[in-house]
């Protein structure tokens, strides 16, 4: 019974809370109705196709696993290092964004101003009085201004619901830079003239969609003087006001005038250069449009990922590992490296045979198999063992080798010393 009755006492419902009233938090700071951090992109970019091609790769990107790791010599990942910096990039940015989102606006906001700043923003220690820190949570700003060892950013405060502006090092900011700055940011840039001709294209578009009729009424009399021009102008507000007050847009004019209709626009090529630009910019920044509606091949996924999400992600690693990973922690083995699933594009009819190659040449084991396909690992030891499975072994663990009968040795005692020449 005491159980029943504690099990009431505690229960609780967000829509009938019965918490006292010393427990209730009321909520404090700024009221949006729409998310205050999100990445709002420039005048211009968010109406064209250039936003489709920005939040492809953007997603793509952030579809890559970032990870602060332990390697090797040779700078081979080893293990996952336990820091707040890799839960940063793997699990929370901050309060509002997962990992994945955090990526994401990275990469969108780069896109959109050509150069960013993330910011630790929550840290174990002062940022400014040492440089063995561990982040504990960072976001992305606009930089504002720049200064010798400076920069001005615009940062979004989680805790006043604000964007804020402040003065940081450079050393403690991870400052990345488009690796396509030249062909999305400048000027003259293939995107931002695909971003204007798009933009002329949107004009003529909402002049036709207008609802203007676009005609002209030639009168039976010579328009010359100021009598004939106001009693032409008196004539075009009433046939005005006669489609006006109509219930179907009907008007009705004298049989001598004649009405000429121009509502089709003049002839222009501006379709033609859009599509022109659009296809020189998916070649400059190693695009194909069968990665935007799926029916790219392994090969151009293949390109897609060596030409165009590699040096993106090289950038925000590099910067990472420069600005958040001291000079110790480096020769410790620390690193910032991002790892790729091969296998996402592989067909599952041609997944067993990849198995089979990888088990087989004792690359991969059983466990790492099993998950690629869907399936949990499984708790035999021999599973995590590196071994060719089609070997039969022995209880002690010997492997029969290959035959040595090239060499004379035929597996019996024939009598003769092999070694004597």
């Amino acid at each position: 019974m005491a159980n029943i009755i504690t099990k009431f006492k505690n229960a609780w419902n967000a829509f009938n809370e019965r918490a006292p009233a010393d427990e209730y938090i009321r909520p404090e700071g700024m009221v949006s109705s729409i998310r205050p951090d999100r990445v709002r992109l420039r005048c211009g970019n968010e109406r064209s196709i250039i936003t489709t091609v920005y939040n492809r790769i953007a997603v793509d990107v952030a579809a890559v696993n970032l990870m602060h790791a332990r390697v090797d010599s040779n700078n081979r990942y080893k293990e996952p290092m336990r820091s707040y910096l890799n839960e940063c990039l793997t699990l929370e940015a901050n309060k509002d964004q997962t990992a994945r989102a955090f990526v994401q606006d990275i990469v969108m906001s780069m896109f959109d101003e050509g150069c960013i700043a993330v910011v630790p923003v929550d840290a174990d220690i002062n940022l400014r009085k040492s440089n063995a820190f561990d982040i504990i949570s960072m976001r992305t700003a606009k930089i504002l201004e720049w200064y010798p060892d400076h920069v001005r950013v615009r940062l979004y405060n989680d805790r006043t619901g604000r964007r804020e502006e402040l003065i940081l090092p450079k050393s403690k900011v991870a400052i990345i830079e488009n690796p396509f700055y030249s062909i999305m940011n400048e000027p003259n840039s293939t995107a931002q003239r695909l971003i204007r001709k798009l933009a002329l294209l949107d004009n003529i578009d909402e002049e036709i969609g207008s609802g203007k009729l676009n005609m002209i009424i030639q009168l039976p009399y010579v328009v010359k003087t100021e009598a004939r021009r106001q009693q032409a102008e008196n004539r075009r507000a009433d046939i005005e006001k006669q489609l006006t007050d109509s219930k179907f847009g009907i008007a009705y004019t004298d049989g001598t005038e004649k009405i000429i209709q121009i509502g089709r626009p003049l002839e222009n090529n501006i379709l033609e250069q859009v599509k022109y630009l659009q296809e020189q910019l998916y070649n400059q920044l190693g695009l194909a449009p069968s990665v935007f509606n799926g029916t790219a091949d392994e090969a151009t996924m293949l390109n897609y990922y060596n030409n165009t999400l590699e040096p993106i992600l090289a950038a925000i690693i590099g910067e990472f590992k420069r600005k958040f990973l001291t000079k110790t922690a480096r020769t410790q083995g620390q690193s910032i490296i991002y790892i790729r699933e091969p296998f996402r594009l592989v067909p599952v009819s041609q997944l067993a045979e990849i198995a089979d190659k990888f088990t087989r040449n004792e690359i991969l084991s059983t466990n790492e198999i099993r998950p690629i396909v869907g399936y949990k690992p499984v708790d035999d030891p021999s599973a995590d063992e590196l071994r060719n499975k089609n070997i039969n072994q022995n209880s002690e663990g010997y492997v029969p080798g290959p035959s040595t009968a090239e060499n004379g040795d035929y597996g019996y005692d024939d009598g003769y010393d092999d070694n004597y020449y």
